[in-house]
């Protein structure tokens, strides 16, 4: 039984529902303690330690049958409904040899023996028969319905009815009474309609498990990573702020190794060709041509409820690797510029970060790009220089006001580059407020950071740029 309910926790983290492992221990005592020998006991332990929210429960209600319920049918003996003596039971029990010669195939007479005796097939049985016809195409609960059809239609479950007529044609044959010959016809009925649902059942537990079993192949890391960031529940959230830290340390790493490598600069013609005059241009020392700007970076986040999520990532992976950015400055707005960059001198990112939304509260309505860049242009332009990259991460909704265009071009004036972080997909850029094809022609690039790998992937580019 232990084996059958760590089956079902896996089926339930397949369906998405949050189970940890002490969860699942606290599964397996509450079995311990009730039993298995009343269903609905058993299902009242489980859901109590395995259900958290009401969005959970129909998942836990679609499956528990699947997994507990038995064959979940019930099953009715023949002989005993017909009221047969011995000699007409006997007699039955000729007659279902003598049809079972026109089954198609073993499975289906093994279906019919089952049905005719009262007998459902055993789980092992059962599990024969569909491994038989080959894996699911697919383990979408809403295909059970169709995927139930189907392996009936490839057991040839539909000729159980000729069987049932060759069996009932040698009962008449052999002189068996009406009532009893029409009590039995019902009641092989009966038990071929239990057989298909049980099948369908048996197909839905098969679909569960290949589903459960691809489940444990995703790395659940991975799955979070591509995880939309309005998506993310609060668990999620502290989950990936993790990952974050992890990957943050890897971009580090490979910035470091990149500044190594190119730490001589890259060949300058000019300079070997004139130090290899002393030898007469044969043979010659190579020059390389040393960078000697120092790369600064200003960081504008908006902090508005759609944008809140993004941002707290942003923050956290940017201000992770300020060793690699040297010279950071970060900026919050929504219709406000606020200067966030004491934040993340004082404190780890983490903490800095859960600050700065703690200060700063959001609100659909207030997004004014014009009024943000209007004062960073009067307030902050002296900080942008040839050596300066301003980045803005924003969904460019603007609630329809003035977008601040010429702000906008004037800051790129000033930078050596203008990169901008949009959690919008492209083919959103012209629906409703939003301002992002007016802004993206003014940028030297604009990357779709969705989710937590898009995120890393622009961060590193970045990196890669500053260092």
């Amino acid at each position: 039984m232990d084996e059958r309910i760590l089956e079902f926790v896996a089926a339930l983290r397949a369906a998405g529902l949050h189970i940890s492992i002490a969860e699942s221990l606290d599964a397996l005592r509450a079995v311990e303690q009730t039993g298995i020998a009343e269903p609905a006991l058993l299902r009242a332990a489980l859901r109590a330690t395995l259900v958290k929210t009401h969005s959970d429960l129909p998942s836990f209600e679609r499956l528990f049958p699947l997994y507990f319920g038995g064959s979940g049918v019930a099953f009715v003996q023949p002989g005993e409904e017909a009221a047969l003596s011995p000699a007409e039971q006997a007699l039955l029990d000729q007659a279902l040899q003598a049809a079972l010669t026109q089954a198609p195939s073993p499975e289906l007479a093994r279906i019919f023996t089952a049905i005719a005796s009262g007998q459902p097939l055993q789980a092992g049985e059962l599990a024969a028969l569909l491994a038989r016809l080959g894996p699911p195409p697919t383990s979408s609960p809403i295909f059970q319905p169709w995927m139930a059809r189907r392996a009936l239609r490839e057991l040839q479950f539909e000729q159980l009815e000729v069987l049932l007529h060759a069996l009932l044609a040698q009962l008449r044959a052999a002189g068996l009474r009406g009532a009893a010959l029409a009590a039995l016809e019902q009641s092989i009925r009966l038990n071929q309609a239990a057989q298909a649902e049980q099948i369908g059942r048996a197909v839905g537990l098969q679909m569960q498990r290949q589903a459960a079993t691809a489940h444990e192949r995703v790395d659940p890391r991975d799955t979070l990573l591509d995880r939309p960031f309005h998506l993310l529940d609060t668990g999620e959230s502290e989950a990936l702020r993790g990952e974050v830290a992890r990957l943050a340390a890897q971009l580090r790493t490979q910035a470091a190794l990149r500044r190594r490598r190119a730490r001589r600069g890259a060949l300058d013609p000019r300079s070997t060709l004139r130090a290899s005059l002393r030898y007469g241009g044969i043979p010659f020392a190579l020059r390389h041509r040393r960078r000697r700007l120092t790369p600064r970076l200003i960081v504008l986040c908006d902090l508005s409820s759609s944008m809140r999520a993004a941002a707290s990532f942003m923050l956290l992976l940017v201000h992770a690797l300020h060793d690699q950015m040297r010279r950071t400055r970060s900026f919050a707005y929504i219709d406000e510029l606020y200067d966030i960059s004491a934040d993340f001198h004082d404190a780890r990112p983490a903490v800095a970060v859960a600050a700065v939304l703690g200060r700063i509260s959001a609100d659909y309505a207030r997004t004014n790009m014009g009024i943000v860049l209007d004062q960073f242009v009067h307030s902050q332009l002296s900080r942008v220089d040839r050596r300066t990259t301003v980045l803005i991460l924003g969904d460019g909704r603007n609630n329809r006001n003035d977008p601040g265009l010429a702000e906008l071009k004037q800051i790129r004036a000033y930078a050596r580059r203008l990169i901008w972080f949009t959690p919008e997909s492209p083919r959103d850029w012209s629906i409703g407020d939003c301002d992002m094809l007016a802004y993206a022609p003014l940028c030297d690039s604009v990357h779709v950071v969705r989710n937590v790998r898009q995120l890393a992937a622009a961060v590193e580019r970045l990196v890669l740029q500053l260092s």
